[in-house]
C-alpha cells in the first residue's frame, strides 16, 4: 500500500504538468496568475457528472477571471479522450489537461478506483481512473484551499467558491489548516 501524505495549506504543492488539448501544456511551477490558480481534476469523459460540472466551470470562467484567478481541468484521460471530452461537452475556453499520471494524483491526495465498464452515457471507464478534487493554489505555488472526493458525488459548487473567493479577497484571508503537529495537550 502507498502512503498518502495530505497537502497542508501554506506548504508548496507537489509537481502538476500535464499537456493541454489543443496544444501547450499547464505545468504549475511555471503557472502565472493574479491570485490563485484553480485546479479542477475531473474523473474523465466517461463521467456524467464531470460532463455537467465542466460545463457550470466553463460558464464561469469569466467570474474567476474577474478574481484573478487562472482555472485548468485535469483528468488521466488520453489525449483521444480529453479532445472527445472538449469538444463534445463544448469547453471552448476552459484549459484542459489530459494525461495525468496516476502517482502525480495521488502525490495531490486524490482517490483512485478501477473500472466498473460501461456507464450510464455508453462510455467505457478505463482500467484506473482518478476521482474528483478541485484545488486553490497561490501564485507562490503553495496550497490555499482543498477538497477531494473518495465519489462522483456531492462536489463543491463553483458558485460557492466564487463566493468564498470574494470574502478571502476582501479581507486577506488566511489559508486554514496548516496545523500539522498537535501540541501534546490537543492530541
Amino acid at each position: 500500500m502507498t502512503d498518502i501524505t495530505p497537502l497542508v495549506p501554506r506548504q508548496p504543492v507537489p509537481p502538476l504538468a500535464v499537456p493541454l488539448v489543443l496544444g501547450g501544456r499547464f505545468d504549475i511551477a511555471t503557472e502565472k496568475s493574479e491570485r490563485f490558480t484553480f485546479i479542477v481534476f475531473y474523473r474523465e469523459l466517461h463521467c456524467p457528472i464531470c460532463r455537467t460540472q465542466m460545463g457550470d466551470l466553463e460558464a464561469k470562467l469569466p467570474e474567476f477571471a474577474k478574481r484573478g484567478t487562472n482555472v485548468v481541468a485535469v483528468s488521466s484521460d488520453s489525449a483521444e479522450r480529453a479532445e472527445r471530452a472538449k469538444r463534445e461537452w463544448k469547453l471552448a475556453n476552459l484549459r484542459v489537461g489530459y494525461g495525468l499520471d496516476l502517482r502525480v494524483a495521488r502525490a495531490w491526495g486524490l482517490y483512485v478506483s478501477t473500472s466498473r465498464g460501461m456507464t450510464s452515457t455508453g462510455v467505457e471507464e478505463p482500467p484506473l481512473f482518478s476521482e474528483p478534487g478541485v484545488f486553490l493554489v497561490r501564485p507562490d505555488r503553495t496550497l490555499y484551499f482543498a477538497s477531494v472526493q473518495s465519489m462522483p458525488f456531492a462536489r463543491p459548487h463553483f458558485a460557492d467558491i466564487l463566493g468564498a473567493l470574494d470574502f478571502v479577497i476582501a479581507k486577506n484571508y488566511p489559508a486554514r489548516g496548516e496545523v500539522v503537529n498537535l501540541p501534546a495537550a490537543a492530541a
